[in-house]
């Protein structure tokens, strides 16, 4: 329970503060924490401290040059450029950029107005987590069934690229 105490302020002011303080125990209690009392950590100490023995085993990595692996701006550039060059239809590509990037707009505007009806978002995750569990239950969980999610992924590989 709490005490209130009231001051009244000078003549000049005429307002009242009131205070509300918690009323302490007057025996003292063990303190019990999850959490135990660690030492006092000292911000004094730098990384040059460390010695460089300990630095190196601690901290062994290594990079290594590989040509293939690096990225020159420019050979990206020109490698794009080639491949625009190389299309014939080249304004069915910007229709199908453009289309894309509409859809993924009106897709958001859809979700935030889902969002905003108060149970629909709760349902909606009952039913991602109901055919998750599906296809988990489905694709892969037996190694027969994960075999033939690969060969589906496969075909429409091969039919995206148009090797089929």
């Amino acid at each position: 329970m709490a005490t209130v105490y009231a001051a009244a302020t000078s003549t000049s002011m005429a307002a009242t503060t009131a205070v509300m303080l918690p009323r302490l125990p007057t025996t003292t209690t063990a303190r019990c924490s999850a959490v135990p009392n660690l030492p006092a950590r000292s911000f004094s100490t730098s990384v040059k401290q460390v010695s460089e023995s300990k630095r190196s085993s601690l901290f062994r990595i290594k990079a290594s040059e590989d040509a293939s692996s690096a990225a020159d701006p420019n050979e990206l550039f020109t490698d794009l450029k080639e491949k625009w060059d190389a299309l014939e239809n080249k304004s069915t590509v910007i229709i199908y950029g453009g289309g894309g990037v509409v859809a993924i707009w009106l897709s958001s505007i859809l979700i935030g107005a889902i969002n905003s009806v108060p149970l629909l978002p709760k349902i909606m995750e009952l039913v991602g987590l109901g055919y998750t569990g599906w296809f988990v239950y489905r694709y892969l969980l037996f190694k027969s069934s994960r075999k033939e999610l690969a060969t589906d992924i496969e075909s429409i590989k091969k039919k995206i690229a148009g090797t089929e």
